[in-house]
């Protein structure tokens, strides 16, 4: 068993890379991605600690970007080398994107009578501040009863505190995580166009001609039949198979490591070797 989606406390989730590495030895995992948000700090950390108790780790990352008005997001996958140093360098311009949409999210929040700080929330964020930190600030001042009501209200699209970031151009993604020696994969196809099939078939054959070499099948938000469904679009248009659970500890406290919601997924280490050859 396998898991290629997992987040540290590096971008939106709650366990250290130490802990995220605990976790995957005490379940069994064969091998594991770390897939943070526009981010490899929470890998770097991890490789010493993953050769250490004996586990292999892939480098991945999750971006967010846009396609025709909707935001997508994309996996990546470093199975036969590590990215360049010129990916590295243009995530730190991509990060810069996200700094100012939270300097946005704060002035919007306040707007609406929320005493809330950058600073406070950046203490929970550490190196990315992202929107389940702004989250967790909302909760502890008694504005949202928990996670999900905070996003409900104000930080998802149909909230009324939500701010739009400046997301990459999903050619531009795919772009630049090829050059960079890496493998794109559409990221919970279940979440785009809110999962109406008859946007995502062109909208894959789009990205395919972009450069697209993978489709997250396996994962957490998907039904048996969303997966079978996936499984058959990947295979009509010739892409690799990625899975895993999205795991993101606290955050999302009902998805598990490897196992996902309610031991509803289960990731065949074949699909890492499908990786490992196309790269």
């Amino acid at each position: 068993m396998i898991d290629l989606h997992s987040h540290t406390d590096q971008s939106d989730g709650t366990f250290s890379p130490a802990e995220l590495v605990a976790e995957a030895r005490r379940i069994g995992l064969e091998a594991f991605a770390i897939t943070d948000h526009d981010s490899f700090r929470g890998y770097d950390q991890a490789v010493p600690l993953a050769r250490e108790a004996g586990l292999e780790l892939i480098c991945g990352i999750e971006l967010s970007t846009k396609y025709e008005g909707s935001s997508i997001h994309l996996l990546a996958y470093f199975p036969g080398q590590l990215p360049s140093q010129e990916f590295r360098d243009w995530l730190e311009l991509v990060l810069d994107g996200r700094r100012d949409r939270n300097r946005r999210l704060i002035e919007k929040l306040r707007s609406l009578g929320i005493d809330i700080t950058l600073a406070e929330v950046e203490a929970k964020g550490r190196t990315l501040t992202a929107r389940p930190h702004f989250g967790a600030v909302l909760v502890e001042k008694g504005y949202a009863k928990d996670m999900q009501d905070a996003f409900d209200q104000y930080l998802d699209e149909s909230g009324k505190g939500y701010v739009q970031r400046q997301e990459v151009p999903i050619d531009e993604g795919i772009g630049r995580v090829l050059r960079a020696g890496g493998l794109p994969s559409l990221a919970h196809p279940v979440r785009v166009f809110k999962g109406d099939r008859a946007q995502l078939e062109p909208c894959v054959e789009d990205l395919v001609g972009m450069g697209l070499k993978a489709i997250e099948v396996i994962h957490s938000d998907h039904s048996a039949e969303n997966t079978a469904y996936y499984h058959t679009l990947a295979e009509r248009h010739g892409l690799a198979k990625t899975g895993g659970s999205d795991f993101h500890g606290l955050n999302k406290p009902h998805i598990s490591l490897g196992t996902g919601l309610k031991n509803n997924i289960s990731v065949p280490y074949a699909m890492l070797e499908s990786l490992k050859q196309l790269a």
